[in-house]
């Protein structure tokens, strides 16, 4: 794995946590779609929970993602092109299960 996209990943992850995020996955999709490099879904319990994970994540990096979709909702997405970043609700990260979409995905240690 690049440095740069090893040490985005690691502060992302660290952010996850530092914001009390739940149930953080990382998988590796480089093998499986040319849309992006890694997926990181992880869980809030509110939707104030959530966007404040999503935007500690967006003041971290110099450059915005390149798209942000669902802001201040129950799924909020951060696409940094190489890592896309989800961040869900628990009742909306069931429904849509992304785990499950990408079983065939590497996880990574976070």
């Amino acid at each position: 794995m690049e440095g740069w996209i090893n040490e985005k990943l690691k502060r992302i992850c660290e952010i996850l946590e530092e914001k009390k995020a739940e149930d953080i996955v990382v998988l590796d999709v480089r093998k499986l779609t040319w849309i992006t490099d890694f997926l990181v879904i992880a869980s809030g319990e509110t939707n104030i929970q959530t966007t404040a994970i999503a935007e500690a994540i967006i003041e971290e990096f110099d450059r915005p993602p390149f798209s942000v979709e669902g802001f201040e909702t129950n799924w909020i997405l951060l696409d940094y092109k190489d890592i896309v970043v989800h961040i869900f609700l628990p009742a909306v990260r069931e429904f849509y299960n992304l785990e499950k979409l990408w079983a065939d995905a590497e996880k990574v240690n976070h």
